[in-house]
């Protein structure tokens, strides 16, 4: 089984309008899904830049989006939902209200950003447990000497 699948969607769009908008074509849906997971994934894993060692808890993404059934945190799987709900209404516009799903696209997106941030923080995902990098850059903080013509 999948992070999600398409009969999952029912809480974000009816099942009858996600038929009319992709034709009842099931790779699109599967597209979309895979699409927002990715989305999602990428603003949940860390670079390797050294701000992401400042103390903040780093999510291990692989782990979240390899959870099925209630495994799944129901919050980041929302996220999903209106993540693909915001792929899937790309291609046609028909009972959904575009302004809303634009606007619940943005607030998943921010969310997740700021769990990515650690402006907010969750219990229940998983976590990477990778120590800092040993040798840290020295910091040098001066001015140069003053500039004059004379």
């Amino acid at each position: 089984m999948a992070y999600l699948v398409k009969s999952e969607l029912k809480s974000v769009i009816r099942l009858y309008e996600l038929d009319a908008i992709t034709a009842e074509d099931d790779g699109i849906v599967e597209e979309a899904i895979a699409k927002a997971i990715e989305k999602a994934a990428n603003i949940l894993t860390p670079n390797d830049k050294l701000e992401w060692y400042d103390g903040r808890i780093l999510y291990d993404a692989p782990a979240i989006f390899a959870a099925e059934g209630s495994a799944r945190n129901l919050l980041v799987l929302g996220y999903v939902k209106s993540i693909t709900l915001y792929f899937i209404c790309e291609l046609y516009n028909i009972g959904a209200d575009y302004k809303d799903v634009q606007d619940r696209y943005d607030r998943a997106e921010g969310d997740l950003k700021d769990l990515a941030s650690g402006v907010t923080n969750s219990s229940t995902l998983p976590r990477l447990t990778t120590a800092p990098p040993e040798e840290k850059e020295s910091f040098y903080m001066g001015s140069r000497r003053k500039f004059n013509h004379e």
